[in-house]
């Protein structure tokens, strides 16, 4: 089915409930016959994209390096009041309940100028989707994602009333799952600004809009399908818009702007964040940034591939680096073994009840 409400959503209702199980589906339609070319030499580009943060069974022993990276500053950026130019040359598509944008246009878009950080053009130049300090995967919409999201149906995890930060987002679906399930707030970030305009902020209007203020969501907190419906055309902001937040930046620095903002600001109950561990250089950044946005009795949701070829991070790696912080505690309370190895983990402050 397709439709214009200044953008177009392409899906096979017939398929919804197992697409995202088929990691191998395209996400994207064909790219420019040159850039799929590149890019092939380097990578696949599936729904739920392995790579460049594909795993390894090869064990990576080595801790982080002492190496100091420069990050972005931070930045929030405004819901537009005009929800529609949020939308405007957008394609979306649909994987079970959740819209999000068609990642080829946008990259296309911001190879015609619409990326004023260049991450789109510097990403194809380079053959990689990962540029430590410039770009970092948020173009994509990694495989750890639908484990995440799959967890929180087994595990009945609930977010009702609950404050959430989607870290790392990238197209943003676990936040948008969570504001499915009636959290209160939900904030998104991202290290590219780019990412959060042209991705994230779309995905969660469109899936605003789809379902107005009721998400789609039912009285257990987990979500639901929601009924098949052309989207409204967008007057007002949806009641579950106005709960969300959109920050980019390093993580350090998008937690300083947050703890000293004249805005009301209350730690988060749950923060979700998924292959966020592929590189050791960042778990400072990251195990601070979580020490110090978590509510005392909160919960960090995090899944990773076990190892990252290349990069030289992954689970056991960053278990053994917060155990040595003596901060937190952690659990591994899912495996998938289906192709490379993923974990999903839970932390807790060790003091927490």
């Amino acid at each position: 089915m397709s439709f214009r409400f200044n953008f177009s959503i392409d899906e096979n209702e017939n398929n919804e409930s197992d697409a995202h199980d088929k990691v191998d589906l395209e996400l994207c339609s064909p790219k420019h016959a040159w850039e799929r070319a590149e890019k092939s030499k380097q990578t696949p580009d599936p729904i739920a994209d392995s790579s460049p943060r594909p795993g390894s069974d090869e064990q990576q022993d080595e801790m982080p390096s002492k190496k100091k990276l420069l990050f972005k500053a931070a930045k929030e950026h405004d819901i537009p009041e005009d929800l529609n130019k949020a939308l405007e040359n957008k394609v979306m598509e649909r994987v079970s309940d959740l819209y999000y944008v068609n990642m080829s246009v946008v990259e296309i878009m911001c190879l015609d100028g619409a990326d004023g950080e260049g991450i789109v053009s510097k990403s194809v130049s380079s053959h990689s989707d990962l540029i430590p300090g410039v770009y970092e995967g948020g173009l994509k919409i990694w495989e750890c994602t639908f484990d995440l999201i799959d967890y929180f149906s087994e595990a009945g995890i609930q977010f009702t009333d609950k404050t959430v930060l989607d870290l790392g987002c990238g197209a943003g679906l676990l936040g948008i799952v969570a504001l499915k399930g009636k959290a209160e707030k939900v904030h998104f970030q991202d290290y590219n600004s780019t990412v959060i305009d042209e991705i994230t902020l779309p995905n969660a209007v469109a899936n605003c809009i789809n379902e107005g203020s009721g998400m789609g969501s039912r009285s257990d907190g987990k979500t639901s399908v929601p009924p098949s419906k052309r989207p409204k055309k967008a007057e007002d902001s949806p009641d579950a818009l106005t709960k969300c937040r959109f920050f980019s930046g390093g993580w350090s620095e998008v937690s300083q702007l947050l703890l000293s903002s004249n805005k009301p600001f209350s730690k988060y109950d749950i923060i979700l964040t998924s292959e966020t561990i592929y590189n050791p250089d960042y778990y400072g950044a990251l195990h601070d940034t979580l020490a110090q946005l978590l509510d005392t009795n909160g919960r960090v949701y995090l899944a990773s591939k076990a190892h990252y070829f290349g990069v030289g991070g992954g689970i056991y790696l960053f278990e053994k680096f917060v155990e040595e912080r003596n901060v937190f505690r952690t659990s591994i309370v899912k495996t998938i073994d289906k192709g490379l190895q993923r974990c999903i983990v839970e932390m807790a402050f060790k003091d927490s009840t």
